[in-house]
């Protein structure tokens, strides 16, 4: 059964914003406690990228982002949301979102969660 759905993603030009989205169904959005998005450009390993384990009231950033990204959970559509301005090229790659059942005490590792979703293209361009 496919866990997690991934969609929002494009190109834009450097400074603009997109928001990325990952369904999941109700009985699965439920039980997560951890969820998170990665992100993996080409010939780079995959990083944390934002992950709330504690329902919005604690977010955790990677240093990159910090500032520019916000995450969020949408209770009432069963989605966690990635709000992404002042894009910069250095955020072009494949983006993941992942979830887990367990609370974790490294939210941004990307080792431990255990559903992943097919992930969506952000490309931005200079």
């Amino acid at each position: 059964q496919v866990q997690l759905v991934e969609s929002g993603g494009g190109s834009v030009q450097a400074g603009g914003s997109l928001r990325l989205s990952c369904a999941a169904s109700a009985y699965n959005y439920r039980r997560y406690r951890c969820m998170g998005w990665f992100r993996q450009a080409p010939g780079k390993e995959r990083e944390g990228v934002a992950a709330d384990c504690t329902g919005g009231s604690r977010a955790y950033y990677a240093d990159s982002v910090k500032g520019r990204f916000t995450i969020s959970r949408d209770n009432a559509k069963n989605t966690l949301d990635l709000q992404m301005n002042s894009l910069k090229p250095e955020d072009t790659a494949m983006y993941y979102c992942a979830a887990d059942p367990s609370w974790s005490g490294s939210p941004l590792k990307g080792s431990w969660y255990a559903y992943w979703g097919q992930g969506t293209q952000v490309t931005v361009s200079s």
